[in-house]
């Protein structure tokens, strides 16, 4: 693959709800590779985004290739390609692992035989192992947030979307998946991390974008982002959303609930 060609791109992306503009013109180019950082207060267009890079919303303005293929021209073409982990999605908790991940590589056009491998290698991974043939209405959050984790790579897709993948998660899962996310990269997939956890997005992203208001108005890598050594990505936040005064805010909490 040719890492010095973008493997998304997004040209002047415009989404609106009604008289709402939720993006307002997004252009980016996102290269193999690449562990994106996406970032936003509520309400930024982050979800939107997603949306569509994930052809779940069609109705959009502007351009969005991926791999050169036009996601509305051939959204099954894309889907294809693309691993996408949700924060909260509807598992058939009626299955069991095993039959979900056979269901989902089904959908991909995956071979029976390579379904069963990867399903069972994932699983013990993940710590599942015990729990493969069990139903998945008795597992805890993390349990199918680790269930939907490996569904979104099992096809081994070119790009992997996570939006807050370590939602419910143990500290060895969370462990994993960060290091999951350094090897992937380096495997050349391109990870496109949406989060709250600042401190998670700060040790994996190579490049962090902040999205506010429908607009990018941060791009670079951590490092670039910084105007003090000391900075933490939490501290960059809050100074380009406007949103420094959250100490304020809390101190306000507490004074209320005395």
């Amino acid at each position: 693959m040719d890492v010095s060609k973008p493997i998304i791109r997004i040209s002047n992306l415009r989404k609106s709800y009604g008289s709402k503009e939720i993006l307002k013109g997004i252009n980016l180019d996102i290269y193999p590779g690449q562990v994106i950082g996406y970032i936003g207060p509520n309400g930024a267009g982050k979800s939107t985004t997603v949306k569509i890079l994930t052809g779940l919303i069609n109705d959009f303005e502007g351009e969005v290739f991926i791999n050169d293929i036009d996601i509305k021209e051939d959204p099954l073409t894309v889907k294809s390609q693309i691993g996408y982990v949700p924060e909260n999605a509807e598992l058939y908790d009626v299955l069991t692992p095993m039959e979900y991940l056979d269901f989902v590589g089904k959908l991909y056009g995956m071979e029976d035989t390579l379904i069963q491998q990867r399903a069972q290698q994932l699983l013990k991974a993940f710590g599942l192992e015990e729990n493969l043939n069990n139903r998945m209405d008795t597992f805890s959050k993390g349990m199918r947030q680790k269930v939907l984790l490996i569904s979104g790579i099992i096809h081994n897709p070119q790009i992997i979307i996570l939006d807050e993948p370590l939602s419910g998660l143990d500290a060895n899962a969370v462990i994993i998946v960060k290091e999951l996310i350094s090897l992937l990269a380096k495997e050349g997939k391109t990870i496109f991390y949406c989060s709250h956890m600042m401190d998670v997005v700060e040790k994996v992203s190579d490049r962090i974008m902040l999205i506010s208001e429908g607009n990018i108005i941060a791009d670079g890598s951590f490092e670039q982002l910084k105007t003090n050594q000391s900075d933490t990505l939490e501290q960059i936040f809050s100074k380009l959303t406007g949103k420094e005064d959250g100490n304020i805010d809390a101190s306000h909490i507490i004074s209320a609930i005395r």
